[in-house]
């Protein structure tokens, strides 16, 4: 089976702070490139978002994790200085450090391998709405 790598770029527009599910955009870019077995890397181009895999099937748990890191990180702590965008600038940046802003998905008979309940999401951070930029690269067996 030949090698194969392709990229796509893609936007995410969230309405403010929550985790917005980019599984199925994945997916499609995943099943167009025709690779059968590989991986591939998701990576968001910002300091106050980030990607993570999460529970896809009860909102509920979503709800949770955005109120823990409320919690974490709250936005009135009194040293935080980079405020420059307001009292969520530095809480975001923070926020995005804790997580992370690429994931490595393997791919195999043409699947993402992913658990039952997993999801990819974008972790908006800022409150108010963004333009997010996502880049996909995928390598691998092609069929």
């Amino acid at each position: 089976m030949p090698f194969q790598a392709r990229s796509q770029q893609f936007s995410v527009s969230s309405n403010g702070k929550g985790t917005y599910e980019i599984t199925g955009k994945i997916r499609g870019f995943v099943h167009e490139t025709g690779i059968i077995n590989g991986q591939v890397t998701v990576f968001v181009q910002h300091t106050s978002a980030s990607l993570v895999i999460m529970e896809n099937a009860d909102p509920e748990a979503r709800t949770d994790l955005h109120s823990f890191f409320d919690h974490l990180v709250p936005e009135d702590l009194p040293y935080l200085v980079h405020t420059y965008e307001g009292p969520d600038d530095s809480p975001s940046h923070l926020r995005m450090a804790l997580t992370r802003t690429s994931e490595v998905i393997p791919i195999h008979n043409g699947n993402l391998v992913l658990g039952t309940w997993q999801g990819i999401f974008l972790f908006e951070h800022r409150r108010a709405p963004h333009t997010r930029h996502i880049t996909l690269s995928v390598m691998g067996e092609a069929g």
